[in-house]
């Protein structure tokens, strides 16, 4: 099988190959005897009913430091005629990032769009994740100040956090006898125009956030990630420690119980954050941990990713005429 790829990505030059899973999935498509394609979220267009991309680049890839790639001469490119498009560029998840997925729904049945943009637009990581309340800790998003506070005043220690925010970025622990929660909702309120999500703060974080890459609905690697000493966030880009892992009891039947629903709506790569026996987010916009996995077990989740698409992709050519790409 070859296909023609196109890639939705943040700026190329600016990626670390060491830990760029979107790096990862072009190197595998290349492997593979794919075409590639990039273009930026900035150059998606719709004219009457094309999507197209300004200044598209075929682009080919290496798996060296400071050479990692070639792209070829800026055109305009029909996405209609892509056999896959990848959605990976990164949040925030914003109006921008919003109307990407409204473009790119609106791609002939034929092109299969990972992940379903549909989908992406209306599973929400930290709403999404409220879907499965006895999985997940104690959990409040609103922008009003009353609600938090009762809410801090019922379970005392407690995690803010920007509702659409990614990477750690915005994340305060806030103690019983903090004095600050005041000053940070202000904070939230002048700069963010969002709700926010607050948690109860769960303690085992401090043993590690582990995230799980699961692949058509299945876990097929995680990754413990330990927050530095005086860190609350585990971020890795924040000083989080990767370790090795396994899945414990629990985590894997938290996967049994969403695999099903993430197969279902066309999210081929997710991770999900598992702190203790909590389910804290699903990620579905532009999950990361291919290379850490890769590292610790030597598990190729891009080729079990690509293996998926693969399979959608024969399943589409298939399928009826006329029947729903979603199906």
């Amino acid at each position: 099988m070859s296909l023609t790829v196109a890639i939705q990505m943040d700026p190329i030059e600016r990626i670390d190959i060491g830990g760029d899973s979107s790096f990862a999935l072009a190197l595998e498509a290349q492997n593979r005897g794919h075409r590639l394609w990039y273009y930026l979220p900035r150059t998606l267009a719709q004219r009457g009913t094309a999507i197209f991309a300004y200044s598209a680049q075929e682009l080919s890839v290496r798996n060296e430091r400071g050479n990692h790639f070639t792209l070829g001469a800026p055109r305009e490119l029909d996405l209609g005629q892509m056999d896959v498009v990848l959605l990976r560029q990164d949040p925030p998840f914003d109006m921008s990032y919003i109307t990407t997925t409204h473009l790119l729904e609106r791609l002939p049945p034929g092109v299969l769009v990972v992940n379903d943009p549909w989908w992406v637009r209306n599973s929400p990581e930290k709403i999404f994740v409220t879907e499965f309340p006895d999985l997940m800790p104690p959990t409040l998003i609103t922008a009003d100040p009353n609600a938090i506070r009762a809410f801090r005043a019922e379970h005392g220690d407690i995690v803010v956090k920007p509702l659409y925010g990614n990477g750690g970025s915005g994340v305060f622990r806030i103690r019983p006898e903090d004095e600050n929660l005041n000053t940070i909702l202000e904070f939230f309120a002048s700069f963010v125009k969002e709700p926010m999500t607050v948690q109860r703060y769960v303690p085992q974080v401090r043993q590690g956030d582990k995230r799980i890459i699961l692949v058509d609905g299945e876990p097929v690697g995680a990754i413990n990630r330990v927050p530095a000493a005086g860190e609350a966030r585990s971020n890795m880009h924040v000083g989080g420690r990767p370790e090795k892992t396994v899945l414990t009891p629990r985590e894997q039947e938290i996967c049994r119980r969403i695999g099903p629903e993430l197969k279902d709506r066309g999210l081929v790569f997710t991770g999900i954050d598992v702190i203790g026996d909590w389910l804290t987010e699903i990620n579905v916009t532009s999950p990361t941990g291919i290379w850490e996995i890769r590292r610790f077990d030597g598990t190729d989740i891009a080729a079990l990713i690509w293996d998926a698409i693969e399979r959608r992709v024969t399943a589409r050519s298939a399928a009826p005429r006329g029947t729903s790409p979603r199906a």
